[in-house]
């Protein structure tokens, strides 16, 4: 019998499994995932997973809805957070600090659980004001944030002073690091593989998780690549706390509406199913760097747009940004989903797109995100096996 059966042979038919420290050091991973203490009641579910991300935030699942432009919308956000995972809001969806005011107003609406706000600083066309963002949030009574981008210093410095938790996405581990003098509560670990920008120095997930092992001090998530159970548990082996999902809510969203998320489940924002279809019939070829040449490299979509930049970036000389400036407006990148046309604009996409081949509910996909990382982890455990050594005769 494996250890989840075990637990499920002890326990009432309604008791939810959870890890014990003994089985960690059995399958060889950090006892460090699992609080000291354990609360186990006959009273009410005891949750399976449970790592310093549950922990910290008050979640059942160890995962993190991708803050993604246009798909991080208060209906998606609800529906994760309703789910038993970590919804966020990304701030700069909403065209102003007062628009995100009533986003936040709406999603506590739809859920009383937990979720965050993304804030990500990065160069655009048109600076937002992230002071405002984040000031508006703050007195909506948010306490959690996920920020990402160059120079967060100021922003974790303000939200740490009202008492906030931060989640920080990184791309290297002396970003990492940096990150982490400055307070931050978890970091967020993005690999090659993700969609938006990895980074310039394109060190892929398996290496970075495990770099993030050896020399961090303060929990950590996987991002990148990830989009069921299988990468949950991977990444849990790999010393991280939980995992953050993004081109998996696209899915969600436009049947909710949001990337790993949107591209799978039933809250319709937007109305359009193009892109849903799109995504499951892609495979992990389907994705492209654009901006390679001008240091900012994001990954998405490998559609007409996409291709159209990259061969102005590849011509003798290169490109400047305001070569291609009329290609990548996030305006159109905004249309692609209320239009569902997947060669309007740009839209990101990790190389996850090919592990996605349904689109259930929110609810459903974080169900069977939990239920398959169990399974992989039984899996594992029967991996080891007792050998019994024969003593020598006299």
């Amino acid at each position: 019998m494996g250890l989840l059966g075990l637990l499920r042979s002890k326990r009432p038919s309604s008791f939810k499994q959870s890890w014990t420290r003994k089985a960690l050091y059995n399958l060889n991973l950090n006892p460090g995932l699992l609080p000291t203490r354990q609360r186990f009641s006959t009273s009410s579910p005891v949750r399976m997973l449970v790592t310093p991300l549950t922990e910290l935030l008050k979640i059942q699942v160890p995962l993190v809805q991708g803050g993604m432009q246009w798909v991080g919308v208060p209906k998606l956000a609800a529906a994760v957070s309703n789910a038993g995972a970590l919804g966020i809001l990304t701030a700069l969806t909403q065209p102003s600090p007062e628009d995100l005011r009533i986003a936040i107003r709406e999603t506590r609406k739809l859920t009383s659980k937990p979720f965050g706000v993304n804030i990500t600083l990065l160069p655009s066309i048109n600076p937002p004001d992230y002071e405002g963002y984040a000031r508006a949030a703050v007195e909506e009574g948010v306490r959690i944030f996920e920020t990402a981008g160059n120079n967060p210093g100021p922003l974790i410095k303000y939200f740490k002073s009202n008492g906030c938790i931060v989640l920080h996405k990184c791309t290297t581990i002396r970003h990492a690091k940096s990150a982490a003098r400055h307070g931050v509560d978890v970091l967020s670990i993005d690999g090659f593989e993700c969609a938006g920008h990895p980074g310039e120095e394109d060190i892929g997930g398996l290496v970075l998780l495990a770099r993030a092992a050896q020399e961090l001090k303060i929990p950590y998530i996987a991002s990148g690549g990830l989009a069921d159970g299988r990468g949950l548990a991977a990444a849990l082996a790999l010393g991280a706390c939980g995992a953050n999902m993004g081109t998996t809510s696209v899915l969600s969203v436009i049947r909710i509406t949001s990337l790993t998320f949107v591209l799978r489940n039933e809250v319709h924002v937007y109305r359009r199913e193009n892109i849903k279809d799109k995504i499951i019939a892609s495979t992990e070829q389907d994705t492209v760097h654009i901006f390679r040449t001008l240091h900012n490299t994001a990954r998405v979509y490998k559609n007409a747009v996409a291709k159209e930049v990259v061969a102005l970036e590849k011509r003798p000389g290169g490109a400047k940004f305001e070569d291609v400036r009329h290609l990548v407006s996030g305006v159109r990148g905004k249309v692609v989903y209320e239009i569902g046309d997947p060669d309007y604009g740009i839209w990101t996409a990790g190389e996850c797109v090919g592990l996605i081949h349904d689109c259930p509910t929110v609810e459903d996909l974080v169900r069977n995100i939990e239920r398959e990382a169990e399974e992989v982890i039984e899996g594992m455990a029967k991996l080891r096996v007792k050998v019994v050594k024969e003593k020598a005769k006299l």
